[in-house]
């Protein structure tokens, strides 16, 4: 079996980040295995700006970005490698184009291979099953790396901000968007920035709308929706399903990992580090969805956890405490915290609700009330809990409470 000091799983933003933090803090025996033909995750296909500057503290392009990503780390990247299983001790199965199946084994393994839009399928959508529905990583892919336009007329399926990245996509490559359908109330991401978009790209927007059937042969002919009155055709070529990301935690579910069933994700500590104490992870793979920046942040983090846990610093874990929440929120991250350990990073101690919310959320700590505040709470807004105000020596229990305004106040 051979052996590496560290290695990195997935060469998107979080798990290049953690490379070259490794690399630059005198950890040569790296190796970052990515699955697909080029590193540098899902920024490789995204042509418009907004990227770097979260990170590199520069605006830049997504092929930029990924490329200035890859130049530090690119002698310890290994492309077309496919990890097969994950095993205790920080051992793996990998499948490899000129070698076959190996295994390797590292002091320390970190997980960062991202997110996935969902397609088609989960989403329960009836109808024939033409060529021409998408999902926007595939649409990007198509234009980008394929210089292939897959459809010339489509609907575009979501209101998070990826959907505003595909129309985005789309008008630059010629495909003319029909409309953009949200089967809730509100749009995801928010409201003025979705309509404004939608003003200025003259693309209608159907709140309360759904798709109820897709028909085509080899091609999509046409889809109709159907809104809270009634139903409405459309003559389309294809059809583009956004957003509704989940963790890409295949990896991980048929693993000896415990996973967070709230984010879908592996359960971590402070520390960025899994059930197994020789794992870690970091990036879109604990939660649906951070930006590329955020992500490769949290990677160098995770990666200066790693530096500790190779020179024996990093605390061991002697217990955990689960962070308690009810609806409407969605997910609490770190989920556990390791007790002793030390602080939280600032990037930890996040969370978002399932719904729009309007009243107070409060963290409490051993039932004593330590944070409060009151808002309007909607899906796509990161909360940041005040991670600096928990005292981890004799913590027994923490909880965030979500309480409707009007409600008075009652902590036991």
């Amino acid at each position: 079996m051979k052996r590496f000091e560290v290695i990195v799983v997935g060469g998107g933003p979080a798990g290049l980040a953690a490379a070259r933090a490794l690399l630059d803090a005198g950890i040569r025996d790296v190796l970052v295995l990515e699955r697909e033909t080029e590193a540098g995750g899902v920024p490789r296909h995204c042509h418009h700006p907004g990227f770097g500057f979260a990170h590199l503290r520069r605006p830049l392009t997504g092929p930029t970005y990924a490329a200035r990503l890859r130049e530090a780390v690119a002698p310890v990247v290994r492309t077309r490698a496919c990890v097969i299983a994950l095993k205790p001790r920080g051992e793996m199965t990998v499948a490899e184009p000129e070698k076959g199946v190996v295994e390797y084994g590292a002091r320390a393994v970190l997980l960062a291979t991202g997110a996935r839009e969902t397609p088609r399928p989960p989403r329960f959508v009836s109808g024939d099953r033409p060529n021409g529905v998408l999902t926007t990583g595939a649409l990007q892919q198509f234009l980008h790396l394929g210089g292939i336009r897959p459809f010339e007329r489509a609907l575009v399926v979501g209101s998070e901000y990826v959907a505003l990245s595909a129309l985005w996509t789309m008008r630059r490559a010629g495909i003319r968007p029909l409309a953009l359908i949200e089967p809730g109330k509100h749009p995801l991401a928010p409201s003025m920035l979705v309509r404004t978009v939608c003003g200025l790209l003259r693309v209608p927007l159907l709140l309360e709308t759904e798709i109820e059937t897709i028909r085509g042969g080899e091609k999509v002919e046409e889809v109709l929706v159907r809104g809270r009155d009634s139903g409405r055709r459309f003559r389309c070529d294809g059809v583009l399903f956004t957003g509704r990301f989940v963790p890409e935690a295949s990896l991980v579910e048929a693993s000896h990992l415990e996973l967070d069933p709230a984010t879908g994700g592996p359960l971590i500590d402070q520390h960025w580090r899994c059930s197994d104490p020789a794992y870690f992870a970091a990036g879109n793979l604990l939660r649906p969805i951070e930006t590329a920046g955020i992500a490769a942040r949290e990677g160098i983090e995770a990666a200066r956890a790693i530096l500790r846990h190779l020179d024996g610093t990093l605390p061991a874990v002697e217990r955990t405490v689960e962070i308690r929440f009810d609806s409407p929120v969605r997910y609490v991250y770190p989920r556990r915290l390791a007790v002793p350990g030390g602080p939280l990073s600032p990037l930890q101690l996040r969370a978002r609700v399932e719904r729009p919310f309007e009243g107070s959320l409060v963290l409490l700590r051993n039932g004593e009330e330590i944070w409060r505040e009151r808002g309007s709470w909607a899906p796509e807004r990161r909360i940041r809990l005040p991670g600096h105000r928990l005292e981890l020596a004799g913590l027994e229990r923490i909880e965030l409470r979500a309480e409707p305004a009007g409600r008075a106040r009652s902590h036991p």
